[in-house]
Formats: C-alpha cells, sequence, structure tokens
C-alpha cells in the first residue's frame, strides 16, 4: 500500500472537503444514548437508512438524504421507531440526555463514545458568493455552531449529579475557536450590509483550514496524524480516511457540511434542531439574517466554554438564539412548514430561547428538587 507525506495528506484532505451542490437535501442522525451500556455490534438496515453501533454505550439512526426537511423528518421517524424495537428486544433503555457518564476534563479525542447527538448533513453549496456559497456557509455553520449548542444543551449532570455544566458534551470542546485557524480581518463586527460576501473579512482558504484542522486533531492514541508523520509514522490513505470518520467536530466537510452542535434531545425533541439548522442554512433569506446575527461571535472569547456552561444565561449567546430562531420560524412561515413543525419551533422558543432556558435547566431543576 502507498504511504504518504505530510503535504500528500493534507492535499488529500482538501480536495475531498467540499462537493458543491445546491442547497436542498438534507441528512439527519440521531444517537441513542443506552442504558446499560452494551449495544448490539453491527449495522442493521432500517426502512431508509442505517443502525449502526458507535460504542457499547451508543448506538446510531443514520437516515439518507432526503428532499427537503419534511422527508428527513418522516424517514428519520420511521427509523427511529425501528431502532427502538431493536433496543427493546436486548432489554435496554434509551437515556433522554446527551451524556452521564463523560467527564468534562476528559481528552478530546474521546468525544462521541459516551455521548448522544444530532447530526444534520446539508449540501456543501455553491462556488462563489452569497448567502449559499460555500465559503459563506463554511463561516455560518461555525458562528452558528454554539449558538445552537447553547439553545440545545442537554447534558448538565454526570452520574445524576449536576456538574457544573450545561453540557458536559459540550464542555469537551470548550477550548476551540468558533472558526478554527480563519484570522479575522479587522472591520466591523456586523456587516453594513446582509449582501456582503464573507470573503471581505474572512480571507484563508477553508479547504486548507479544513485540512489542518484534520492533521491536528488527536487520533484514538491522542497523538495527531502531523505529529505521526513528523515522527516518521507510514501512513496511507486508509489510515486517514479513518481517522477523518472518527473526528467529531461541531462542523466537518465532509464533501458535504455535518454539523454536530446539538445535544440529543428527549422524545421527538431531535426534530426542532433538525429543522432550525436546515432552515438557517439552506433558507438565502433565513441564512442571511442568520449570519447578521451571528457573525461578530468570531470576536467572542471562549465562546463554546460559555455556551457549554451557561448556555443562554449568557447575554451575547442568548441575543443571537432569539434572532436566529425568529429567522427559523419566519422560513417555516415562507415554506409551508406543517402545522406541528411550526408549533412544536413556537413551544421550544417560548419555553426555553426566550426565558434564557435550555432543556439542560430543567434537569438541574429537578436534581435540586424545585420541581
Amino acid at each position: 500500500m502507498t504511504t504518504l507525506t505530510e503535504q500528500a495528506a493534507a492535499e488529500h484532505f482538501a480536495a475531498r472537503a467540499f462537493t458543491p451542490g445546491v442547497p436542498g437535501f438534507v441528512g439527519v442522525a440521531v444517537d441513542l444514548l443506552l442504558d446499560p451500556a452494551c449495544a448490539p455490534t453491527g449495522r442493521r438496515p432500517l426502512r431508509h437508512g442505517f443502525l449502526d453501533t458507535r460504542s457499547p454505550r451508543v448506538l446510531v439512526v443514520s437516515g439518507p438524504p432526503s428532499p427537503g426537511i419534511e422527508t428527513a423528518l418522516r424517514r428519520m421517524t420511521d427509523d427511529l421507531a425501528a431502532a427502538s424495537r431493536v433496543v427493546d428486544q436486548h432489554g435496554l433503555s434509551v437515556l433522554p440526555f446527551a451524556t452521564d457518564t463523560v467527564h468534562p476534563e476528559g481528552p478530546l479525542h474521546a468525544y462521541g463514545t459516551a455521548t448522544a447527538g444530532i447530526r444534520v448533513g446539508l449540501e456543501a453549496g455553491l462556488e462563489g458568493g452569497g448567502p449559499l456559497g460555500l465559503r459563506r456557509r463554511w463561516v455560518l455553520a461555525h458562528t452558528l455552531a454554539p449558538v445552537l449548542a447553547a439553545a440545545f444543551a442537554n447534558a448538565p449532570l454526570r452520574h445524576g449529579r449536576p456538574t457544573g455544566w450545561r453540557s458536559v458534551r459540550q464542555a469537551l470542546r470548550r477550548d476551540l475557536p468558533v472558526l478554527p485557524g480563519t484570522p479575522v480581518v479587522p472591520g466591523p463586527r456586523i456587516p453594513d450590509s446582509l449582501t456582503v460576501p464573507a470573503g471581505s473579512r474572512f480571507t484563508a482558504d477553508f479547504r486548507t483550514t479544513w485540512a489542518a484542522t484534520v492533521l491536528d486533531a488527536p487520533t484514538v492514541t491522542g497523538r495527531s496524524l502531523r505529529d505521526r508523520f513528523r515522527s516518521g509514522t507510514r501512513l496511507t490513505v486508509a489510515d486517514l480516511d479513518r481517522h477523518l470518520a472518527s473526528l467529531r467536530p461541531p462542523v466537518a466537510a465532509r464533501g458535504h457540511l455535518e454539523i454536530d452542535a446539538v445535544d440529543r434531545q428527549s422524545g421527538n425533541g431531535w426534530r426542532v434542531p433538525a429543522a432550525v439548522i436546515t432552515a438557517l442554512l439552506d433558507d438565502p433569506r433565513a441564512a442571511e439574517e442568520a449570519y447578521a446575527a451571528t457573525v461578530h461571535l468570531v470576536d467572542e472569547p471562549r465562546l463554546w466554554e460559555r455556551a457549554a456552561r451557561d448556555a443562554l444565561t449568557d447575554p451575547v449567546l442568548a441575543d443571537a438564539a432569539r434572532a436566529c430562531f425568529l429567522a427559523a420560524y419566519a422560513s417555516f412561515a415562507r415554506h409551508g412548514a406543517t402545522r406541528e413543525l411550526r408549533d412544536a419551533l413556537a413551544d421550544y422558543t417560548d419555553r426555553y430561547v426566550n426565558r434564557g432556558r435550555c432543556p439542560a435547566d430543567d434537569l438541574l431543576d429537578r436534581a435540586a428538587g424545585l420541581v
């Protein structure tokens, strides 16, 4: 098998980062956190997608790329019902939160082995500028991610006790920058016009930035690919692809965009974040509004730490969340989303976002005996 140089590995990741495509197709994956930790092994076909085992603690229901969010939601609902039957057959229970075992001081490369989230896959976008352009979508996905993490935080406990974080899962990302590897060009905090292209402020090549992020991310051994190359380790394309598949950054370039910024929600709560993410990135008007509400967050210090610890009690994150959820609801209305989905978003916005709360606060209230 052919071994690669560090430069060849960087070119491999950069070349495969984005496959330009018109936004419209949506894929959803939902993690199931199990009790006890004895997930059945192997891959099982479901009606539309697959059920995979990530670890003894986590099963993953992965839906296929679907033409629009409504179809994606219907297919995932079918597949989650089928997955529930598999879980029941093995005498297991699905926990209604994102983690109860991972410690926030744990290593980042352990992220995902015992945590449950919701991932949304979208088309990479179009070559060129505008709200559906590759660069703008890449920037928006990153500035939006900590806002989503705060709004849907749902993992404040460890072994039933408060940890001081509203999301232990997101706390593993506490040292991440908002926009990895991309220098910020001095300028206005929010664009003067919603049509200002992202390239006027963010100048780094995002394919190169993504490749560097992958090379610098720790592997399961705790060492990065870059360190392994420089120590003389001989690596193949298969080694690189295994490493890439194991990474769980908030935003990933896997040919398409993958947004993994949301904790597992109880019951059918996964539907709201999946629909919100899709609306804010794929509807050009909502994307402009979300960009205007979040682009200044690249300047905010330790934003991932604040999202994980404080969630929407942080006023900066709370302001951004209110603007984004309003934009998402307007998008639902413009595009004829079902009444059920519009009501679910309105209820979530009223119960949590407009009150500076998140699902983790409900868990904390119960742990403190307040409800």
